[in-house]
């Protein structure tokens, strides 16, 4: 039957999926290659099995699936009519909401996905500064489908040789490969891009892991972390700083992930956890730049900012206020900060107790855990990590990486640890033989590589 759908699959849509993340390259052999639904933190494949999962809908779950008051927004918001000819009433609510939760946000405009936020803002930043160069941190795994960021990594084929030139790289919390790029390619630079944190947490204070607090706190109004100084260069070249909230934004704090870190970004994009798995996306920012994609200045010449049939769609517009409202009411962000703070500490301990600490680690806000296999070399070891997830998925658990929603609080976390030391325990007698023999399929590989 997976077969089955595997070949149906593949004979319709490119890739096998419409998202390279939900592709069978990134999945063990004996993942589920189709869901049929999901409620609360368990997804079921078409033949009725269920998994516990911490894929979360590619991290755009932060309550959990099929939640029934978000659900019932949406309902009433589609009953209304969803697609109006003029801006609806519900479009408003959603902008000062959003607004009002944003310090950095004078203005909004809602989109359908992250990548048109994203570009959208490096359109904004150019017009604004007269300048074409984008600095975009090389740390960053994905930040748009378009072709600034996709020629800047090694699946650019088909885009332009002076689209790829324009975009370069600097380093997370290496101030001096910022500052170094900038005296190469003095004012050339409309913005500097970057998520605000992933694998790691803004240094601050000559501090370079992660507090392990739950939720950090010794980031506001610290003058000295890296975000900061990243803010302060770009104030100080005319260059637009744009923050990527898309995984962070509504999940670090309600106030984006800028807020805890005491950062005023002149440019923010959110979307993922924002409306709890509808679609909606969202750029934002100070007014100067953003007015600048508006009608009401007279005389002002014209930016083509975003402009979208179901960018304002009601119903996820509804989503993204009854998800607002229920991290609210139910104090979501503390529950995503302690659960992921024990997952976290279940994991250290496991890869500990199997004297894995050299191949396998886990890092990151708690919030968003991270984890990492790496062979002797020390070199990424996809194997491995192959290994973990087909191990994680025969015990039940579908885990390709860690996103937790609120109700990953009510998990037995018992058996979620025995689950992971029994997995840990095979891996560690893979890696004393050969790793290859343990797995039943290819490895799972890299998103972005030259060739399938």
């Amino acid at each position: 039957m997976t077969h089955s759908y595997r070949k149906r699959l593949h004979s319709v849509i490119p890739g096998g999926a419409h998202t390279y993340s939900r592709g069978d390259d990134q999945f063990p052999s004996n993942a589920p290659s189709i869901l049929e639904s999901g409620k609360g933190y368990q997804v079921y494949c078409a033949e009725g099995k269920e998994y516990l999962d911490f894929g979360m809908g590619l991290r755009s779950i932060s309550i959990g699936y099929a939640e029934p008051q978000i659900n019932s927004a949406v309902i009433a918001a589609i009953e209304k009519g969803n697609n109006l000819t003029r801006a609806s009433t519900i479009e408003l609510e959603a902008a000062e909401t959003f607004v009002n939760s944003i310090e950095s946000a004078d203005m909004v405009k809602f989109c359908k996905n992250g990548s048109n936020a994203t570009s959208a803002a490096i359109k904004l930043a150019r017009s604004y500064t007269g300048k074409s160069m984008i600095a975009r941190c090389k740390n960053d795994p994905f930040l748009s489908f378009d072709d600034w960021f996709i020629g800047s990594t090694v699946m650019n084929r088909g885009v332009l040789e002076s689209t790829i030139n324009r975009t370069k790289f600097f380093k997370y919390n290496d101030i001096d490969s910022l500052k170094l790029l900038l005296e190469h390619f003095p004012d050339k630079f409309a913005c500097v891009i970057m998520e605000p944190a992933s694998i790691a947490c803004p240094n601050t204070h000559g501090k370079l892991a992660c507090c392990e607090l739950s939720p950090c706190n010794r980031f506001p109004n610290k003058d000295t972390n890296f975000l900061k100084q990243v803010e302060t260069i770009c104030r100080q070249n005319n260059i637009v700083f744009i923050l990527d909230e898309t995984i962070t934004g509504f999940r670090w704090s309600m106030g984006g992930a800028q807020k805890l870190y005491g950062v005023r970004p002149d440019l923010s994009t959110f979307g993922k956890s924002m409306a709890n798995g509808f679609s909606v996306a969202a750029l934002s920012g100070r007014k100067e730049l953003m007015q600048l994609g508006g009608i009401e200045v007279s005389g002002q010449q014209r930016t083509f900012l975003l402009s979208s049939t179901h960018g304002a769609e009601m119903a996820g517009l509804a989503a993204f206020l009854a998800t607002h409202n229920f991290m609210i009411e139910n104090n979501v962000i503390q529950s995503l900060w302690d659960t992921g703070y024990k997952i976290k500490n279940i994991i250290t301990h496991a890869i500990s107790k199997n004297k894995l600490e050299a191949l396998i680690s886990i890092s990151g806000p708690s919030v968003s855990p991270i984890m990492q296999f790496f062979d002797a070399n020390g070199d990424t070891c996809m194997s491995l990590r192959t290994l973990f997830s087909q191990e994680m998925v025969k015990r039940g658990i579908l885990m390709p990486w860690i996103s937790i929603c609120y109700r990953h609080e009510s998990i037995d976390f018992q058996h979620f640890e025995n689950v992971v030391n029994g997995v840990l325990s095979v891996c560690k007698k893979a890696t004393e033989s050969n790793i290859a023999d343990f797995l039943q399929g290819d490895p799972v590989k890299p998103v972005f590589r030259k060739y399938n």
